[in-house]
C-alpha cells in the first residue's frame, strides 16, 4: 500500500509550511514511525536547512530520510517512490509558488495541508471575499489548483481521495474582529470548497527561534517548557490527531 503522503501547499509564501512540516515530522517520528521527507523549494529550501540545523545540534535528536530536489529534472519521481515504499509517511514540503513539480507533488498528496495565515490577504490565495458583504465570492487560484489535482488522483488511483486541511497559522490570542470575520468566511469556504478548517499554531516566538537550533517544540525537556510552550506542544499533537493517520490507528 505504500507510506501516507503529507503535502505542506500553499501558492503564498510566509504562511509557515516548513514549520509545520518540521513539526509534523518531529511528531511522528516521536511515535515511533519512520518518516521520509522530500523539500521541492529549489531556491530556499527551508525544511532542508531546519534538518541541517537539526543534524548540528549536540542533543540526540531524531532525523528523518530527508531528500532535497535541487532540480527539476525526474529525481523527484524516483525519490518520492523510495521513500514511499520505505517509509510509514512521506512529508513533502513544496515552495510557495506555483511550479509543476509541486503540482505534482499535491496529486501524491494522501492529506494536503495548507498554512493559512489570519488575514485576508492570505485567504484571497484561496477565495475572493466581497468586501461589502464579507461573503466568499469564488474559488481563487490555489483552490483551483487543488480541485485539479484532486480530480487527476481520483483518475489515477481510481477514486483516490485529497484529504484537505486548511490549517489557520499565527493565530492571535485576542478575540478581534478581523478573528471572528475569518472564522465564518473559513466556515462559508470549508463548505465550498470540500476542505477542513482546523486550528495550527498560535503566534509565538519560541517558533521561530527553534529553527536555527534546528528544534521543534516536540524536541524540549520539561525544565525548558513554560506554559506557553506546553500550549504550543499541544498544538502539534491537535494538528497531528486531525490528520488521522492510517497507522496510528
Amino acid at each position: 500500500m505504500g507510506a501516507h503522503v503529507i503535502v505542506l501547499g500553499n501558492e503564498k509564501g510566509g504562511t509557515g509550511k516548513s514549520t509545520a512540516a518540521m513539526h509534523v515530522i518531529a511528531a511522528l517520528l516521536g511515535q515511533g514511525l519512520r518518516v521520509g521527507s522530500l523539500d521541492l523549494d529549489l531556491r530556499q529550501g527551508t525544511l532542508s536547512r531546519y534538518i541541517e540545523n537539526r543534524s548540528k545540534s549536540d542533543r540526540l535528536l531524531r532525523a528523518p530520510d530527508h531528500i532535497r530536489i535541487v532540480e527539476d529534472n525526474g529525481h523527484f519521481q524516483d525519490a518520492f517512490a523510495r521513500l514511499r515504499d520505505a517509509e510509514d509517511v512521506v512529508v513533502i514540503d513544496t515552495p510557495g509558488h506555483d511550479t509543476p513539480l509541486g503540482q505534482l507533488a499535491h496529486s501524491y498528496a494522501d492529506t494536503l495541508i495548507t498554512p493559512l495565515n489570519d488575514s485576508f490577504i492570505d485567504l484571497d490565495v484561496l477565495a475572493r471575499v466581497n468586501g461589502e458583504s464579507l461573503t466568499i465570492e469564488h474559488p481563487s487560484h490555489y483552490a483551483e489548483t487543488v480541485w485539479k489535482q484532486r480530480q487527476q488522483k481520483m483518475l489515477n488511483q481510481k477514486g483516490g481521495h485529497i484529504d484537505w486541511i486548511v490549517m489557520r497559522n499565527r493565530l492571535s490570542h485576542l478575540d478581534a474582529r478581523n478573528k471572528r470575520d475569518m472564522e465564518k468566511l473559513l466556515d462559508a469556504m470549508s463548505k465550498r470548497l470540500g476542505c477542513r478548517i482546523v486550528a495550527g499554531f498560535g503566534e509565538r516566538v519560541i517558533y521561530r527561534e527553534l529553527f536555527l537550533k534546528g528544534l521543534t517544540m516536540m524536541d524540549l525537556s520539561a525544565e525548558e517548557l513554560s506554559m506557553s510552550h506546553l500550549a504550543a506542544r499541544q498544538e502539534v499533537r491537535t494538528l497531528i490527531e486531525s490528520i488521522n493517520l492510517p497507522c496510528l490507528d
